[in-house]
């Protein structure tokens, strides 16, 4: 795994998150379609080993590493992959209160985090558009201002 030891921010392939995004996209239309809260449960622990372990460490990014990137020219450039990871900790969030609605009977709630996290993966699969990306520079951005005073 990487060392973070350094302070240096870990870059990744930008289409790996997006490859991760897709996956995630298919699989909450699957929970919604099931009302799976075991599914939905098993996406959490996905975006959990991404927020502790990092993006290229996660199950999909091992996966885009393995299948996909091989099969593809080398990135225009790299990203820092913190942008990312944050969007995968929101994930989480929202996974794991749905998952609880599911699991506990209720169901609107699960309905409900679910979609929200559809939305947010179907946004970043179809237009690049990282929904968790832009709320983790909007908290940076903030952080900058409060510390300025």
């Amino acid at each position: 795994m990487p060392d973070r030891s350094l302070g240096v921010p870990v870059r990744v392939d930008p289409r790996g998150p997006r490859f991760a995004a897709v996956l995630t996209t298919l699989v909450l239309i699957l929970v919604l379609v099931t009302d799976s809260g075991v599914l939905l449960a098993a996406q959490a622990v996905v975006f959990a080993l991404g927020v502790v372990l990092g993006l290229r460490w996660s199950p999909y990014g091992w996966l885009y590493r393995r299948l996909v990137r091989p099969r593809l020219g080398p990135p225009q450039e790299l990203e820092d992959e913190r942008p990312p990871r944050f969007a995968q900790a929101v994930g989480l969030a929202f996974a794991v209160v749905g998952a609880a609605g599911y699991l506990s009977g209720a169901t609107w709630l699960g309905i409900a985090a679910s979609a929200a996290a559809l939305a947010a993966a179907f946004l970043n699969a179809a237009f690049g558009y990282c929904l968790g990306c832009e709320l983790y520079l909007l908290a940076v951005r903030g952080r900058a201002r409060l510390s300025r005073g």
